[in-house]
């Protein structure tokens, strides 16, 4: 098996674990703090994504690939001049920016999210800005030499010791109000990371080929033509995020300013966006993490292939990629739609957010494929083309959602069509840059047998639901409608030719289509 695929089930297995494990998180969380407790959450966090993103300064991505390139020359030394200059960079950032979080608190939740009590969760998260910025280099460094084990495991420990805490501290604060049992819930998040960077700290020191803190500010003060070169994919890798980061920074701070206009009071402002962002959002890129997995992994190995100009095994490994994203994206799309309300009464003890996931999930397809296209991009050195789709992307969600958003007859579903919107565009855009670099065959025939072999397994996990009669228990209910979606969905993919046996039969203990992912 290649390094890539290595990587990647590696990846899939820790991201499947860290999904159910994050799930778990988050149903503690919403039956303990409630819709509007999620909602504080949701509107601090995306403050959170944007001062890591600009303290990270795109860094993880360039590490990743300029690792990558200097382990195929075996140049360690330039490996370590990486590592240095890279920390150097995030934690200077993070002891600039992280002070700025908690003075522009104060601002930030009562003037621009509207609810005074998004200070709190605010002020409690501030202190995983460098412990994120520290973590992240290490893992690029991981990732660039294509060894994803210890990334895994830390994302693994992380959600492990934050569903250690998280229970008992939003329930230990939950009496003094909602708001300090968010904050609780955002501290448990910081100790989590606190605990992943001393596994990744220890793995780098058993793991490492040189001593790091050896002659580190003379590799500093030399480090020049590093950094320009970490920077010449690290910025416009940046761009593109912090765009993201700072439309996901203005989407709360949009819906709440559009729902009072339209005539919605802040507290429930606050209750819907949790609904939207905390309850069906997270359920609906429950599968992201394939593609987050498959999106690592191809940062290398996209670089490594074209660093040696071999632009067919470029195109092989994002046929693998877009082919099982589209596969497993597909079951997940159908499981969320025929079970949207059994769903999310199960898991949050509430249907506030079912009608999120039916008007969205069908689109989430697009979603599924925009982390394998924007990793290309930047394996490719079109990080700056990544950049500007973004920058479209953007624009058109947050002028969406105000549009809609302020119309009292959409209300909190002009927010979701506003991402809906953005999302898709920014994919659609992605692909045809990548189309302008590489040679990319689309097999129409598969992508029309696909979307009729979810229409057929849908239509059998709808009928199983609608009959089997288990005395009211929703739950055994749900079970049987999954099982019999999952097993008419895989049977249909041999049945259609999507899925053939001897792709299975390369990876027996995966049993999955990841073992071939193959040019046709």
């Amino acid at each position: 098996m290649s390094k890539f695929l290595k990587g990647t089930v590696t990846l899939l297995i820790a991201g499947l674990i860290t999904r159910v494990l994050g799930f778990i998180n988050r149903i503690v969380v919403a039956r303990f703090i409630g819709e509007e407790g999620v909602g504080l959450f949701m509107m601090a966090f995306p403050t959170l994504i944007l001062v890591i993103t600009i303290t990270q300064l795109g860094l993880p991505v360039a590490i990743s690939k300029n690792v990558a390139e200097a382990e195929a020359a075996g140049d360690y030394g330039k490996i370590k001049k990486i590592l240095v200059v890279s920390l150097a960079t995030t934690i200077g950032l993070s002891i600039i920016f992280t002070p700025a979080l908690i003075l522009l608190a104060p601002y930030l939740a009562q003037t621009l999210f509207t609810d005074p009590r998004t200070y709190y969760p605010l002020m409690a998260i501030a202190p995983v800005v460098p412990i994120i910025a520290v973590s992240s280099v290490l893992r690029g460094y991981f990732q660039g030499r294509q060894n994803m084990k210890p990334a895994a495991y830390s994302q693994v420990l992380e959600q492990v010791v934050r569903i250690a805490l998280i229970a008992v501290m939003t329930k230990a604060f939950l009496p003094y109000g909602i708001e300090y049992a968010a904050a609780a819930a955002m501290f448990s998040s910081v100790i989590g990371e606190l605990v992943s960077l001393i596994y990744l700290m220890t793995a780098f020191k058993i793991k490492k080929r040189f001593k790091l803190r050896s002659r580190f500010f003379q590799f500093v003060s030399s480090g020049k033509e590093t950094f320009k070169e970490l920077m010449s994919v690290a910025m416009p890798t940046t761009g593109s995020r912090a765009i993201g980061s700072i439309a996901w920074f203005l989407e709360p701070i949009v819906v709440s300013h559009s729902l009072a206009i339209a005539g919605v009071a802040a507290a429930a402002a606050t209750k819907q966006y949790g609904a939207l962002t905390g309850y069906a959002l997270p359920l609906l890129m429950l599968p992201s993490f394939v593609t987050y997995s498959l999106a690592t992994s191809l940062v290398p190995a996209i670089s490594e292939a074209n660093s040696m100009n071999n632009s067919r095994l470029i195109e092989h490994r994002l046929q693998q990629a877009l082919r099982f994203s589209f596969l497993t994206g597909g079951l997940a799309v159908i499981v969320l739609y025929v079970l949207a309300e059994p769903l999310m009464l199960l898991m949050y003890g509430s249907t506030n957010g079912s009608d999120f996931i039916k008007i969205m999930a069908p689109c989430f397809i697009f979603y599924y494929y925009q982390g394998p296209l924007q990793a290309a991009l930047q394996a490719l050195n079109l990080a700056n083309a990544a950049m500007i789709n973004s920058l479209i992307g953007a624009a058109v969600k947050i002028a969406i959602i105000f549009m809609f958003a302020t119309q009292p007859q959409f209300g909190i579903h002009g927010a979701a069509l506003g991402i809906i919107a953005g999302f898709v565009l920014v994919t659609i855009l992605h692909f045809a840059t990548v189309l302008r670099k590489v040679t990319f065959t689309i097999y129409f025939m598969e992508y029309i047998k696909g979307f009729l072999v979810m229409g057929l397994a849908g239509y059998v996990g709808y009928w199983i639901f609608q009959t089997v009669s288990a005395q009211g228990n929703l739950a055994i209910q749900a079970l049987a409608a999954i099982a019999g979606m999952t097993i008419t969905y895989v049977i249909l993919l041999f049945v259609f030719g999507l899925l053939k046996k001897d792709e299975v039969k390369r990876i027996p203990w995966i049993g999955g289509p990841l073992s071939k992912l193959a040019i046709r």
